[in-house]
């Protein structure tokens, strides 16, 4: 009998499917059926013929637990596909905002589902400053640009040297002695003339470094002085902006995320005082390895890019380290400073 009920259960689950009854009216069916055959069992003797030919109550207990719980595992399933169905209809509603042209262009970013056409139009309405067109900043320059960041800011007052093209491959050889703001800028349009460049050819300095970060939604830094570094730092606190930070001497490079105003620390945190007198190599100074700012410089940008598409965990109360040399890299945990003079005023 009770292969014969479940037997009837299943042809009637799938005729009414058929008929275009929805799951959950045809679940709702069998469970009041299946209730209705225990409560019944429940409430008549064992001993009574209903029982004996029901087989008593045990396997009808076991059957209706199975089922509720494979009902409530799909439905559980089929909340979650719906999910996504929403999140891929979001992404392409946005994706439809996007000429054919930026849709085929920025694709690979569009499929990924942790960035998807929502992310891609948080990058193409953000806005991001970069101080220092050297050699961090030179690969980021190339992979915001080609990522479709809306506005990208260069500020920088030196020119294009010959020393420089070992590592700075934005710039070509014609254009040694040019200012690298301009040649930056002229790259970028190259690449992506979907971006809007503004250059400042100028050193950065505590005078002007606030009111120019308050126009831009994340700053880079990839200077190679101190002096910079604390201008930068002090800025971003003030107009709380998220500071990537990146730094390299020879073979070994760090990237880090400050955002006081996101719980993380500031530069000032980590280092409260420039360091002594040759303890921090420049590149001109104990040179650096010629494919070591694009590794560091693509991280940099890789946390940029998830800070404006809202995408992933960034290096925020983090610092990555990699030894070039060694081929080796590893995390450390930065924390705020109590006692820092910047940030926690």
């Amino acid at each position: 009998m009770i292969l014969a009920i479940l037997s009837f259960l299943v042809f009637a689950w799938f005729i009414a499917g058929y008929l275009g009854v929805s799951q959950n009216l045809r679940g709702a069916s069998v469970f009041i059926t299946l209730a209705s055959i225990l409560g019944a069992l429940f409430l008549i003797p064992e001993t009574n013929s209903f029982s004996i030919i029901m087989g008593g109550w045990a396997p009808w207990a076991t059957i209706s637990f199975i089922f509720c719980i494979t009902f409530l595992f799909r439905l559980f399933i089929n909340s979650l596909r719906n999910k996504s169905n929403d999140a891929c209809l979001d992404d392409v509603k946005e994706a439809d905002e996007f000429s054919n042209h930026e849709l085929e262009r920025y694709s690979r970013h569009i499929l990924l589902k942790e960035l998807g056409g929502l992310g891609q139009r948080r990058i193409k309405d953000s806005s991001v400053l970069i101080i220092g067109a050297g050699g961090l900043g030179a690969p980021v320059i190339q992979y915001l640009a080609a990522s479709g960041v809306g506005t990208i800011g260069i500020i920088d007052h030196d020119k294009v040297s010959l020393s420089n093209l070992q590592r700075q491959v934005i710039y070509p050889t014609k254009q040694v002695g040019e200012q690298k703001v301009f040649s930056a800028a002229d790259a970028i349009y190259q690449l992506n003339s979907n971006v809007n460049v503004r250059p400042y050819n100028r050193r950065l300095n505590s005078e002007i470094a606030e009111e120019i970060f308050s126009e831009y939604d994340v700053v880079v830094d990839g200077t190679d002085n101190f002096e910079t570094r604390y201008i930068s730092n002090s800025a971003a606190v003030i107009t709380k902006k998220h500071l990537v930070s990146g730094a390299l001497s020879q073979w070994e490079g760090q990237v880090s995320v400050f955002a006081p105003h996101k719980g993380g620390p500031c530069y000032a945190c980590v280092f409260p005082s420039p360091p002594k007198d040759g303890l921090a190599l420049t590149c001109s100074e104990g040179g650096v390895f010629s494919p070591l700012p694009g590794v560091i410089g693509s991280v940099m940008a890789v946390e940029t890019l998830k800070i404006l598409s809202h995408s992933g965990n960034t290096l925020l109360g983090q610092m990555f380290i990699y030894d070039g040399l060694k081929g080796e890299s590893r995390k450390i945990k930065i924390n705020p400073s109590k006692k820092c003079p910047i940030c926690s005023i």
